[in-house]
């Protein structure tokens, strides 16, 4: 069964204008649907953020503060943002459609992809990214499942600048997580430092994954992947694939060095790098098909069924190649080709003439002064510095050990990490790679955990202090539940749940059950002097509180009409109980039935808040007599009407 026909959106029309047609993809944050815009009349992309993350104001805020910075992008190969808002619990971005796959798509379906279509795709990737890094906009999620591809071959870059949900709300499972991590900067790991190089990186690692048909760092576990991506090179992709230009193999690894210095800078110079090595290769070089890649249909060497869903493959097999686009507002740097001067011509001979014996002696001289001076000005420059070692996620004593062998002291500073096993380095001061002397010290960052806080025991403890103290804990209140004790004062804390002692996260949310104070019965007070109904009540240990008004009823005036609670009732000892007083009953004039016909007579009477009795000397007929007439009686009080 299609699971959309469960999902409550279908057919809805979001915010009076979108009519939510399909889901597209389900996310950790948010659902993206196929829509249409009733206004316009055209076909977009909705992505709705799960309701469960809408109460996080933050969280929000940042959602659709990114998607409007997002929305001053204007590029043929970044998806536009069209519209945001929200409806009730949903809060939703209109974005553009694009009809067709995802490079994951083609790489699921194809394996690895030649060299002409990798850089088809990679540059105007690249191109959109750099629109985005020169207006300050950071990706930070490159991967093949963000790159889209149209039916006709236009290259898109999807969620860009769209915060990611990492809370205990989002879930994700070990493969989804492998796929993501994959594609992470060593300093993203470390320190989650971001900035244009981390989207150059990541746009590397997704190339080495086109030319190659696999991710350059693999393991059972996202922990084992992210170690490797931070100790670890990105392998060059002529290693799995021997035919691969040298080229490529240098561009892989400008955009994945470790050190964040020494990478290309930003997507535009990955992307001229890109351009200078499609332009060095031949057109065997560029068609040179890899040994991973696979038919159109998904078997290798073309063998093999389908590989994917029937739809996924039909998009996928209409990509013979991406159509390569170049953006009218792209402007290339012009290249002057200088004239060709005349050729060098040959220097005029020098007469050789033999050194003489103190002319050797200076020139020996000469040399050991300029190897020592270099000598001198290395170690002034280089010799008396070294790298700092990487240690990321090492235990503490291995961390120790490995500067001290480097000849570096240490110094540990503990702090808690989410991600970071306890006992285990965070980052370093300076960080991994950079220059320090070789007596220095490093500060290693060392995990203590999560941050977590200990439920407080606030059995017995006033409600406004026991709030306090699970601020104080970095704790917040959830429900409050009332409850009878006749241990516990009315107003204090009789438990919590979680039960005191227990560990949690910062900012979790604590159950508490306040006393209301001992079980009691109210007594019955209706009709009862106003002073005597009070006494009694505040004798039995209720406060009491009297309606400023008074009211008709068949009590007599001055006396209790109405309590609340009713009598019998429990109420805790200290809480109010509710009085109203008679003014005694309405009196009503009685009109003349008499001559009417029994229903009509009964009927009038009746509208009159009156109860009739009737005696008939017959089975029916008309009023010949009335017990009251022409005069005032009480509202509910009771007429006898004689019939015959």
């Amino acid at each position: 069964m299609d699971a959309t026909l469960h999902d409550p959106l279908i057919g809805h029309v979001l915010d009076g204008r979108y009519r939510v047609v399909e889901r597209i993809a389900v996310g950790g944050m948010a659902t993206v649907y196929r829509a249409v815009d009733t206004r316009l009349d055209r076909v977009l992309a909705l992505k709705v953020m799960h309701p469960a993350l809408v109460s996080d104001e933050g969280f929000v805020a940042r959602f659709i503060r990114e998607a409007k910075a997002v929305a001053r992008l204007d590029h043929a190969n970044i998806v536009g943002v069209l519209d945001q808002g929200a409806d009730g619990a949903y809060v939703y971005l209109a974005m553009e459609y694009v009809d067709g796959c995802t490079l994951r798509d083609v790489l699921r379906e194809r394996g690895a992809l030649a060299v002409r279509p990798a850089l088809e795709i990679l540059e105007p990737m690249l191109a959109g990214l750099a629109a985005a890094h020169r207006a300050g906009l950071v990706h930070r999620d490159i991967k093949p499942e963000n790159v889209l591809i149209g039916s006709d071959g236009r290259v898109k870059v999807a969620d860009f600048g769209l915060v990611r949900g990492v809370d205990s709300q989002t879930s994700a499972d070990t493969g989804s997580l492998l796929g993501t991590v994959s594609y992470l900067a060593p300093e993203q790991i470390e320190s989650g430092a971001v900035d244009a190089r981390t989207d150059v990186y990541a746009c590397g690692v997704l190339l080495y994954e086109m030319l190659t048909g696999g991710k350059p760092h693999t393991g059972d576990s996202p922990a084992q992947v992210l170690y490797a991506h931070v100790h670890q090179d990105v392998p060059a992709p002529s290693d799995a694939v021997p035919e691969l230009a040298p080229q490529l193999d240098q561009l892989v690894a400008a955009a994945t060095t470790r050190v964040p210095a020494r990478r290309l800078g930003d997507a535009a110079a990955m992307l001229a790098q890109a351009r200078g090595a499609r332009a060095a290769l031949s057109d065997a070089q560029l068609d040179a098909r890899p040994p991973a890649a696979r038919d159109e249909a998904g078997g290798a060497g073309g063998e093999g069924g389908p590989v994917g869903s029937e739809d996924r493959t039909r998009r996928v097999s209409r990509l013979p190649g991406v159509v390569r686009q170049e953006p009218a507002e792209v402007h290339h740097t012009a290249r002057i080709d200088l004239p060709a001067g005349p050729p060098p011509s040959d220097p005029p001979a020098v007469p050789r003439r033999r050194l003489s014996r103190r002319g050797v002696l200076s020139l020996v001289v000469a040399g050991v002064l300029l190897l020592v001076g270099g000598i001198g000005v290395w170690y002034i420059n280089s010799g008396q510095f070294q790298q700092t070692p990487g240690v990321y996620d090492l235990p503490r004593a291995e961390a120790e050990q490995r500067m001290r062998d480097a000849g570096l002291g240490v110094r540990v500073v503990e702090r808690f990490s989410e991600n970071i096993e306890a006992d285990h380095v965070i980052t370093t001061d300076p960080e991994r790679g950079e220059r320090v002397r070789n007596n220095a010290t490093v500060t290693l960052f060392v995990s203590q955990g999560p941050e977590v806080s200990g439920v407080p025991n606030l059995r017995g403890v006033p409600l406004e202090e026991a709030r306090e103290q699970l601020a104080d804990a970095g704790l917040v209140v959830g429900d409050e539940a009332r409850r009878f004790s006749d241990e516990v004062p009315r107003g204090a804390v009789i438990g919590s749940d979680p039960e005191p002692g227990t560990e949690l996260r910062p900012d979790s949310a604590v159950d508490l059950v306040v006393s209301r104070g001992r079980e009691l019965s109210v007594p019955n007070v209706v009709g009862t002097a106003e002073g005597t109904a009070m006494q009694r009540l505040a004798e039995a240990g209720f406060e009491v509180e009297v309606a400023p008004e008074r009211v008709h009823s068949e009590e007599e005036a001055g006396t209790v009409a109405e309590q609340t609670p009713a009598a019998g009732e429990s109420w805790a000892e200290g809480e109010t109980v509710e009085l109203s007083i008679s003014k005694g009953p309405e009196m009503v004039l009685v009109p003349d039935v008499r001559g009417e016909d029994e229903d009509e007579a009964v009927r009038v009477l009746e509208d009159l808040g009156f109860e009739v009795n009737v005696n008939r000397l017959f089975f029916t007929g008309q009023v010949f007599n009335q017990s009251v007439r022409d005069e005032e009686a009480a509202r509910g009080s009771t007429i006898t009407l004689w019939v015959r």
